[in-house]
């Protein structure tokens, strides 16, 4: 079982920074894939960054691709999103997601079995 708590989020201007963090509970955080998904109003939660368990390897979308910067701190339990060059359509609830070992279907909602509660990211224009 994981708990998953996200935090930094906030209203920011356009062209500017956040880091995101995600602090989870249980002993076998290290053994998980990790990644962030955002919703915006009125359309569906979408991918925006996944992690491998090892820390090696990172995936992005498209769209933050260059911007974002997506880490974890397996000591800590912590997973982190780093965000720069924001601009006004990143704006969303953020969320904190967990799942199995394995990176199959990485951006698939379904796949992942833990969920944060979200947090809220306005970037204004």
């Amino acid at each position: 079982q994981v708990q998953l708590v996200e935090s930094g989020g906030g209203l920011v201007q356009a062209g500017g920074s956040l880091r995101l963090s995600c602090a989870a509970s249980g002993r076998t955080f290290g053994s998980y894939v990790m990644a962030w998904f955002r919703q915006s109003p009125g359309k569906e939660r979408e991918f925006v960054a996944a992690i491998r368990w090892t820390g090696r390897n990172t995936y992005y979308a498209d769209s933050v691709k260059g911007r974002f910067t997506i880490s974890r701190d397996n000591a800590r339990n912590t997973v982190y999103l780093q965000m720069n060059s924001l601009k006004a359509e990143d704006t969303a609830v953020y969320y904190c997601a967990a799942k199995g070992r394995d990176m199959i279907d990485y951006r698939v909602l379904s796949e992942y079995n833990y969920w944060g509660q979200g947090t809220q990211v306005t970037v204004s224009s």
